[in-house]
């Protein structure tokens, strides 16, 4: 069995060969939405990012009403500040059929922004991937800054 590794171990890499800049790409006057502590946000996508289905709490927490997501880019939520870095890791990761884990700052349809802790996974049927599942939750506070403070670092 594999050992569990915290998501952001595997950015370090990355963020050691990075110079530390003060100038955040997070803007202030956007609106924060923190998730309730039994938020759990399912959406599942083709193989190519395509979403399939996405569940009620995720729609009501990323602000677009239900079903209008299906057959768009997951990555219609996805925060300008997220590093491409964090996406080439979790895409290289379920193509290779194993689990990501990892904290994601999204963006709601009306500019709200707001931060998962994810589960991605692939889904086989008959040994072939099909697609992937991912399940969000509430990260805790401290996940958060560590995130963030994390991705402000890397290119």
């Amino acid at each position: 069995m594999e050992k569990s590794i915290d998501p952001l171990e595997r950015l370090l890499p990355v963020v050691e060969q990075s110079s530390f800049s003060d100038n955040s790409r997070f803007s202030r006057r956007e609106e924060e939405y923190i998730l309730k502590d039994d938020d759990i946000l399912i959406s599942a996508t083709d193989n190519r990012g395509v979403i399939t289905f996405a569940n009620k709490s995720f729609y009501d927490v990323a602000q677009y009403e239900i079903g209008s997501l299906i057959g768009k880019p997951h990555n219609v939520i996805r925060h300008p500040d997220m590093p491409k870095t964090a996406f080439k890791d979790l895409w290289s990761t379920v193509q290779e059929g194993k689990l990501w884990q990892g904290y994601v700052k999204n963006l709601g349809r009306n500019g709200r922004i707001y931060w998962v802790k994810a589960t991605v996974f692939p889904c086989f049927e008959n040994g072939e991937c099909v697609g992937y599942l991912s399940i969000r939750s509430k990260p805790s506070s401290e996940s958060i800054k560590a995130a963030s403070k994390a991705y402000r670092m890397v290119p």
